[in-house]
Protein backbone atom coordinates (compact mmCIF):
# COMPACT_ATOMS: atom_id res chain seq x y z
CA UNK A 1 0.00 0.00 0.00
CA UNK A 2 1.08 3.56 0.02
CA UNK A 3 2.03 6.12 2.59
CA UNK A 4 1.55 9.91 1.56
CA UNK A 5 4.82 11.30 1.82
CA UNK A 6 5.70 14.97 2.57
CA UNK A 7 6.50 16.64 -0.69
CA UNK A 8 6.56 20.64 -1.37
CA UNK A 9 4.76 19.83 -4.66
CA UNK A 10 1.46 17.93 -2.98
CA UNK A 11 -1.04 20.81 -2.97
CA UNK A 12 -3.65 19.54 -0.03
CA UNK A 13 -7.26 20.22 -1.00
CA UNK A 14 -8.88 18.97 2.17
CA UNK A 15 -8.26 16.94 5.36
CA UNK A 16 -10.51 15.07 8.09
CA UNK A 17 -8.97 15.80 11.01
CA UNK A 18 -11.40 14.12 12.89
CA UNK A 19 -10.92 11.23 11.36
CA UNK A 20 -7.68 9.97 13.13
CA UNK A 21 -9.56 11.02 16.90
CA UNK A 22 -12.87 9.14 16.15
CA UNK A 23 -10.75 5.78 14.28
CA UNK A 24 -7.41 3.43 14.70
CA UNK A 25 -5.87 3.59 11.39
CA UNK A 26 -4.10 0.57 11.06
CA UNK A 27 -3.55 1.28 7.08
CA UNK A 28 -3.26 4.34 3.97
CA UNK A 29 -4.13 3.41 0.80
CA UNK A 30 -4.33 5.96 -1.81
CA UNK A 31 -6.74 6.13 -4.65
CA UNK A 32 -7.19 7.86 -7.47
CA UNK A 33 -10.80 9.86 -7.79
CA UNK A 34 -13.30 9.97 -11.35
CA UNK A 35 -14.37 13.62 -10.83
CA UNK A 36 -15.70 15.68 -13.45
CA UNK A 37 -14.28 19.17 -15.25
CA UNK A 38 -16.73 21.36 -12.48
CA UNK A 39 -15.51 19.51 -9.53
CA UNK A 40 -12.00 19.60 -10.73
CA UNK A 41 -12.01 23.19 -10.95
CA UNK A 42 -14.04 23.93 -7.52
CA UNK A 43 -11.04 21.89 -6.06
CA UNK A 44 -8.51 23.85 -7.65
CA UNK A 45 -10.06 26.94 -5.45
CA UNK A 46 -9.91 24.21 -2.17
CA UNK A 47 -14.06 23.88 -2.22
CA UNK A 48 -14.58 20.63 -0.64
CA UNK A 49 -15.24 18.53 2.82
CA UNK A 50 -14.71 15.36 3.67
CA UNK A 51 -15.23 15.40 6.97
CA UNK A 52 -18.34 12.66 6.93
CA UNK A 53 -17.20 10.98 4.18
CA UNK A 54 -16.80 7.55 4.03
CA UNK A 55 -15.90 4.63 1.10
CA UNK A 56 -18.53 1.77 0.52
CA UNK A 57 -18.50 -0.97 -1.86
CA UNK A 58 -21.11 -0.90 -4.96
CA UNK A 59 -21.50 -3.81 -6.84
CA UNK A 60 -17.89 -4.19 -7.48
CA UNK A 61 -16.62 -0.79 -7.50
CA UNK A 62 -15.08 1.32 -4.47
CA UNK A 63 -17.50 4.85 -4.00
CA UNK A 64 -16.64 7.38 -1.89
CA UNK A 65 -19.75 8.09 -0.49
CA UNK A 66 -20.69 11.74 1.30
CA UNK A 67 -17.72 13.90 -0.05
CA UNK A 68 -18.88 17.14 -0.31
CA UNK A 69 -17.37 19.71 -3.57
CA UNK A 70 -19.16 22.92 -3.93
CA UNK A 71 -20.31 24.11 -7.21
CA UNK A 72 -18.21 26.05 -9.82
CA UNK A 73 -19.57 29.04 -9.43
CA UNK A 74 -18.28 29.98 -12.94
CA UNK A 75 -20.00 26.68 -14.88
CA UNK A 76 -23.15 26.78 -16.78
CA UNK A 77 -26.05 24.61 -16.02
CA UNK A 78 -23.61 21.56 -17.01
CA UNK A 79 -22.89 21.85 -13.00
CA UNK A 80 -22.00 18.66 -10.81
CA UNK A 81 -24.15 17.52 -7.99
CA UNK A 82 -22.49 18.14 -4.71
CA UNK A 83 -22.65 14.99 -2.95
CA UNK A 84 -22.85 12.25 -5.24
CA UNK A 85 -21.31 9.24 -4.90
CA UNK A 86 -17.61 9.10 -6.27
CA UNK A 87 -16.08 6.54 -8.38
CA UNK A 88 -12.70 5.37 -6.38
CA UNK A 89 -9.84 3.88 -8.62
CA UNK A 90 -7.70 0.90 -7.30
CA UNK A 91 -6.32 -2.10 -8.52
CA UNK A 92 -8.48 -4.94 -8.28
CA UNK A 93 -6.40 -7.09 -6.55
CA UNK A 94 -6.45 -3.78 -3.89
CA UNK A 95 -10.17 -4.07 -4.16
CA UNK A 96 -10.69 -7.49 -3.28
CA UNK A 97 -8.19 -7.49 -0.24
CA UNK A 98 -10.39 -4.18 1.07
CA UNK A 99 -13.54 -6.18 0.24
CA UNK A 100 -12.24 -8.94 2.68
CA UNK A 101 -11.10 -6.57 5.41
CA UNK A 102 -14.30 -4.13 5.40
CA UNK A 103 -16.19 -7.69 5.62
CA UNK A 104 -15.18 -8.37 9.01
CA UNK A 105 -16.86 -6.77 11.67
CA UNK A 106 -15.95 -3.05 13.29
CA UNK A 107 -13.50 -2.29 10.27
CA UNK A 108 -14.17 1.06 8.47
CA UNK A 109 -12.52 3.13 5.15
CA UNK A 110 -12.54 6.86 5.84
CA UNK A 111 -10.68 9.50 3.70
CA UNK A 112 -8.17 11.13 5.64
CA UNK A 113 -6.81 13.55 2.55
CA UNK A 114 -8.16 14.86 -0.70
CA UNK A 115 -4.68 16.36 -2.64
CA UNK A 116 -3.50 16.80 -6.08
CA UNK A 117 0.02 15.06 -6.45
CA UNK A 118 3.02 15.97 -8.56
CA UNK A 119 1.81 15.17 -11.99
CA UNK A 120 -1.83 17.23 -11.15
CA UNK A 121 -3.94 14.57 -10.46
CA UNK A 122 -6.87 14.58 -7.74
CA UNK A 123 -6.06 11.75 -5.32
CA UNK A 124 -7.34 10.91 -2.23
CA UNK A 125 -5.78 9.08 0.92
CA UNK A 126 -7.64 6.34 2.53
CA UNK A 127 -7.31 5.06 6.25
CA UNK A 128 -8.57 1.43 6.69
CA UNK A 129 -9.20 1.60 10.68
CA UNK A 130 -11.67 0.84 13.49
CA UNK A 131 -13.82 2.76 15.59
CA UNK A 132 -11.96 3.71 19.00
CA UNK A 133 -13.94 3.80 22.15
CA UNK A 134 -14.45 6.66 24.14
CA UNK A 135 -11.59 5.47 26.62
CA UNK A 136 -9.30 5.09 23.49
CA UNK A 137 -10.18 8.66 23.20
CA UNK A 138 -9.36 10.10 26.02
CA UNK A 139 -5.72 8.13 25.96
CA UNK A 140 -5.07 9.59 22.74
CA UNK A 141 -6.27 13.40 24.07
CA UNK A 142 -3.65 12.50 26.84
CA UNK A 143 -0.69 11.47 24.84
CA UNK A 144 -1.32 14.73 22.78
CA UNK A 145 -1.34 16.77 26.05
CA UNK A 146 1.57 14.74 27.40
CA UNK A 147 3.37 15.43 23.84
CA UNK A 148 2.43 19.42 23.94
CA UNK A 149 3.64 19.77 27.48
CA UNK A 150 7.16 18.37 26.84
CA UNK A 151 7.66 20.58 23.15
CA UNK A 152 6.59 23.86 25.47
CA UNK A 153 9.12 22.67 27.86
CA UNK A 154 11.94 21.70 25.70
CA UNK A 155 11.58 25.03 23.76
CA UNK A 156 11.57 26.94 27.16
CA UNK A 157 14.97 25.37 28.03
CA UNK A 158 17.11 25.91 24.63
Amino acid sequence: MCQLKNNAHIMIIAENKKARYNYEIIETIEAGLVLKGSEVKSLRQKKANISDAYATFHKKELMLTNMSIEPYEKSTVFNHETKRPRKLLLHRKEIDKLKGKLAEKGWVLVPLKVYFNQRQKVKVLLGLGKGKKSFDKRHSIKERDIKRDTEREMKRYS
